[in-house]
């Protein structure tokens, strides 16, 4: 008893001892871990559930279940087709039986009829034939197997499609409307001038930041990164106001202080400044503007600054550059025959501008808009039957890709806003070139659904009637059962096997895209 303690008492004492060698060899690999990489601290921000990618594969299997309208035409008549089979096989036993035994005598001696030559055996058969070559199948597979591969080769590309109905809508638009700051610039604007009236530009700057420090345009991030740069003290706000596509308002150091628009600015207060002042302002801030930014890819927006019982007080250019594929992306959308018209609540300097270096028509130019004009813009040509898409990327844009045939959203830096709420197809690579890639998708795989469709429907209305002996006749031509079914199964592999075709639709795109700019290259 005592030497089978003293062996628990050993075995306690080993095991205490392996647990302090573990846990100060863990101490010294922490302590080397952190002389080596400094310490590491993770944070989780949201559970699995709420993830990005967990929100990218719920919408993708949304996507794939959401049916396009042409699948419910299809839907529609693959119903009574049945009944109309069943009718037809029940129609071919009772002519073969009572009429075409008598009529044509010889269809007798066909093998179908068997070695006796009986006619309830071919007319049995006949009518089998054509319960069993008919395919319902084709017709409900055409539509879901080329959405479900289209939505899946949409989401490796990049591409976030909320539907099959979204490809179908995508596939027949005639209009794209663009927005210009973070659609056609790189919505990464920065500070280039700043003029005043009387004051310091910093204060300018200063107060400006504390109205915008709220907000989350991207002018307020550039106002707001330009005066943390310059190190100056951002005071406190009170009673922010915002109005989307004008400006943003609060009480600054016991004052009111709006930025925006000029227009807007002017409206807030009593006392207004003098017209011949703010051309000055005006001037001179483009002038200090186009100094710092020589190329003509950037596009410049002035926001101005007023102050209660002064009116407005000084000036703020922000410069964005264009994006590097917005000239060719435009240049390709209008080859296609597809009309672009940009859409701005900026002014029209700075839109006509930017018009101009992308290759934007002039009537198709407006600017000045809040987001319910832009909202009436796509809902007048709507109202005059032509399909719109709408590209945008931020809160100002929302209404607008609701209201559109079809929204399309730029995801910025991977965050999730109202903008890509709102839209049918998120571009998750964050190029406007994607706007081509979704509109060549979609073509392609709506292609891929007529295809499918017409092979559906030229396959039973051949099959059925030679099933049903219309050849047996003539040239003593008959369908087996086994035949039939063979037959049958090959239409529904042809429709699948189509529509998986559509997987090389991005590699076959490129080999061209590379072949027409070889033969642009040489030709130069």
């Amino acid at each position: 008893m005592e030497e089978s303690l003293q062996v628990e008492v050993l075995w306690m004492n080993l095991c205490l001892l392996e647990s302090l060698f573990r846990c100060l060899k863990r101490r010294v690999f922490l302590s080397q871990l952190a002389q080596l990489t400094g310490p590491l601290r993770i944070e989780a921000s949201s559970t699995g559930s709420n993830s990005t990618i967990s929100k990218i594969v719920n919408m993708v299997e949304d996507a794939q279940g959401r049916e396009a309208p042409i699948q419910r035409l299809a839907d529609t008549i693959a119903g009574p087709f049945v009944y109309s089979v069943m009718t037809l096989s029940a129609a071919t036993f009772g002519f073969w039986y009572y009429i075409g035994s008598n009529i044509f005598p010889d269809v007798l001696l066909n093998d179908i009829a068997g070695p006796e030559g009986d006619p309830l055996l071919l007319s049995l058969k006949l009518a089998v034939d054509v319960l069993v070559v008919s395919c319902p199948c084709a017709l409900g597979l055409a539509t879901p197997t080329a959405i479900l591969v289209g939505t899946s080769l949409g989401a490796r590309q990049g591409l976030l499609i909320r539907g099959g109905d979204v490809l179908e809508r995508l596939a027949s638009v005639d209009h794209v409307m663009l927005d210009k700051t973070g659609t056609l610039t790189e919505g990464k604007p920065a500070v280039s001038a700043i003029t005043s009236l009387g004051h310091e530009e910093l204060e300018i700057l200063q107060i400006a930041a504390a109205v915008e420090k709220t907000t989350s345009h991207p002018i307020a991030h550039a106002i707001i990164s330009k005066a943390e740069s310059l190190n100056l003290s951002i005071p406190v706000t009170r009673g922010q106001l915002a109005e989307p596509g004008s400006g943003t308002m609060a009480e600054v150091n016991g004052l009111l202080v709006a930025i925006g628009k000029l227009k807007w600015v002017q409206e807030r207060f009593q006392q207004k400044t003098d017209l011949s002042d703010l051309m000055t302002l005006e001037q001179s801030v483009m002038h200090k503007s186009l100094q710092d930014s020589q190329s003509s890819n950037h596009s410049t927006t002035v926001v101005y600054v007023g102050r209660e019982g002064e009116g407005v007080i000084g000036a703020i250019a922000i410069s964005d550059k264009l994006r590097e594929d917005a000239e060719s992306t435009i240049r390709r959308l209008q080859h296609k025959g597809i009309e672009t018209v940009l859409l701005s609540g900026d002014r029209e300097e700075a839109v006509a501008t930017v018009a101009k270096t992308v290759g934007i028509k002039d009537k198709f130019v407006n600017a000045s808009l809040t987001p319910q004009q832009k909202s009436a813009a796509i809902s007048g040509l709507q109202a005059s039957g032509h399909r719109v898409a709408m590209v945008g990327d931020g809160i100002n844009d929302a209404p607008s890709l609701a209201l559109a045939d079809v929204g399309i959203a730029l995801q910025v830096e991977g965050q999730e806003t109202a903008a890509s709420n709102a839209a049918s197809i998120i571009l998750l690579g964050n190029r406007l070139s994607q706007v081509l890639e979704a509109l060549d998708l979609a073509q392609a795989t709506m292609a891929k659904v007529h295809q499918n469709l017409s092979w559906a429907v030229a396959y039973n209305a051949v099959a059925i009637p030679i099933a049903a002996g219309v050849l047996l006749p003539i040239f003593d031509f008959a369908m087996t059962p086994s035949l039939s079914g063979g037959l049958m199964a090959m239409s529904s592999i042809f429709v699948v096997s189509n529509s998986l075709l559509l997987q090389f639709h991005g590699s076959q795109k490129k080999r061209k895209e590379n072949l027409t700019y070889k033969h642009t290259q040489k030709e130069q």
